[in-house]
């Protein structure tokens, strides 16, 4: 039995962790956290839906034309700072002298592919004119040219884009104007979340930024507001100290630091659900902060999150329907056998094998928990070699058979069957949501009610040279979503435009 001291009791009460949840994750790290039992791929016909051309002009109108009487909300996690984008060029700083060698020999010594193409399309970055313009010494050899602009770029005394928030870095260069992805949000949320005169949108931020995104909102909020004919709501939060995990030693005992306090850590964007929770609207659109595109893009990115939005509200209706049929009145076997065709055909639920021996009244009860869920609609791209997630049909541990968005780290890959289910996935998810919230009585769900506790992740690191465990909460798409009614609809790749390195920003969807 684990014994919490004085002071162990204390940082619990000051974090908002209550004693029986710490107990819990004990627990978790010491039976482990099983594979997911994938069943097959999710896949169009099976799974993730794929639209003509008409079919999304006419979702596309649905969405339209319900939009001024919907309130709208463009939810956006934040919180990742840029020195993961920058890793590459951190680690070039540290292995390479240009007194001691050319650029050229550096390159075909390491085979460093990230700076090759770093350095080959440097002029095209948004940045590179700032970058150029404070470099004292802007001639010398190739190698000096580089590594003098890295050093500008990224020292602790000068622009420091390391320490920046990514939403906060120039993404994108409209002819001498640089634009940020939180610029390019509020731009592309105009196109498909505005109403009546005004865009709500919630960024979730580390603490130590918000200020940084307050000013960045001060400066170009009114020039954007002007170009759209738009007010912006925006608001901020940041992931709950209550939402972090304990870390453990080797033993599964609370891995404590030199001051002997108890080592908690971030729970990773799972702890989001939360946040999420906290925002009440009837449609809420979620996309990550790295994930835009330059302007000319703009539209079709637009047109697919209306699509998106359209199946929320034309299977919402029925389902809200139904709810109330369930709520209101007994229902008929031929009503029965109605909503649960409803529930397997369009939100793609699937029942137990004796569903169809019980009595009636117990197959109302299940129809009444099935039907009365959120709803999630995630887009999802062809699958072209991106990581990332993918839509899976699988099976719990209870037998019970779902669409779920599953990461790689969640699958037993030296299990041939699991691995060939994976590796035959069509599709993977650009974390491309339109969440319905609320219930057919416009009342919100608590959203931490349908979480799937067992699909967090354990992973070792080490601290003060020691090893240790930590524990992820499910992904906010991921478990953290894992009871919600789910459809997949397939989205064109224009939609994906991640920037996970610096490099991605020499891409084509990111130059105008």
């Amino acid at each position: 039995m684990i014994q919490f001291t004085e002071n162990d009791e204390k940082q619990l009460k000051e974090k908002g962790i209550a004693k029986e949840k710490v107990m819990e994750q004990i627990n978790t790290f010491k039976e482990g956290i099983p594979f997911v039992n994938l069943r097959n791929a999710a896949i169009i016909g099976n799974g993730i839906l794929k639209f003509s051309p008409s079919e999304e002009n006419e979702l596309i109108k649905l969405y339209e034309h319900k939009l001024t009487n919907l309130e709208v909300l463009k939810f956006v996690p934040a919180s990742g700072a840029a020195s993961r984008m920058f890793k590459a060029l951190f680690n070039f700083l540290d292995v390479y002298d240009p007194a001691k060698e050319t650029l050229k020999d550096y390159l075909g010594r390491t085979g460093d592919k990230d700076i090759k193409i770093f350095s080959e399309g440097m002029e095209r970055l948004p940045f590179y004119d700032l970058v150029i313009s404070r470099l004292p010494n802007k001639n010398g050899t190739e190698g000096e040219v580089v590594y003098h602009f890295v050093t500008e770029l990224l020292g602790e005394n000068a622009l420091n884009y390391g320490f920046y928030p990514k939403g906060l870095l120039p993404f994108h260069n409209y002819n001498g104007t640089t634009a940020t992805p939180f610029e390019e949000h509020l731009k592309e949320g105009a196109l498909y979340a505005g109403a009546n005169g005004k865009a709500k949108l919630h960024f979730t931020v580390s603490g130590q930024h918000e200020e940084m995104f307050k000013e960045e909102f001060a400066k170009v909020g009114p020039r954007v507001s002007n170009d759209t004919g738009l007010q912006y709501e925006i608001d901020y939060s940041f992931q709950k100290s209550s939402t972090d995990t304990l870390a453990v030693d080797m033993e599964n005992k609370p891995f404590r630091n030199p001051d002997g306090t108890v080592l908690f850590r971030p729970g990773g964007h799972g702890a989001l659900i939360e946040n999420l929770n906290d925002q009440d609207a009837d449609i809420i659109f979620i996309k990550n902060i790295d994930n835009v595109t330059v302007m000319k893009d703009a539209k079709e990115v637009a047109d697919s999150k209306k699509v998106l939005a359209g199946t929320l509200l034309k299977v919402q209706e029925k389902a809200f329907e139904y709810a109330k049929q369930i709520e209101e009145r007994q229902l008929t076997e031929n009503e029965i056998e109605e909503i649960s065709s409803f529930l397997r055909d369009e939100l793609n639920v699937r029942f137990n094998e004796d569903f169809s021996t019980i009595s009636m009244n117990e197959q109302i009860a299940v129809l009444r928990d099935k039907i009365n869920r959120p709803i999630r609609i995630a887009g999802m791209v062809k699958n072209e070699g991106e990581p990332g997630g993918g839509p899976f049909w699988v099976t719990n541990a209870n037998g019970e058979v779902s669409l779920q968005i599953i990461e790689s780290a969640q699958i037993n890959m030296d299990d041939n069957q699991q691995a060939d289910i994976m590796k035959n996935s069509t599709h993977f998810n650009p974390v491309d949501l339109v969440c319905g919230v609320r219930n057919f009585k416009g009342e919100k769900y608590n959203l931490l009610k349908f979480v799937d506790d067992k699909q967090g992740f354990i992973t070792r690191k080490t601290k003060d040279g020691k090893e240790l465990k930590a524990l992820e909460l499910p992904g906010l798409w991921n478990g953290a979503m894992a009871f919600w009614n789910t459809i997949f609809v397939e989205v064109p790749l224009v939609t994906f435009n991640p920037v996970k390195s610096v490099v991605d920003l020499l891409k084509e969807s990111h130059q105008v």
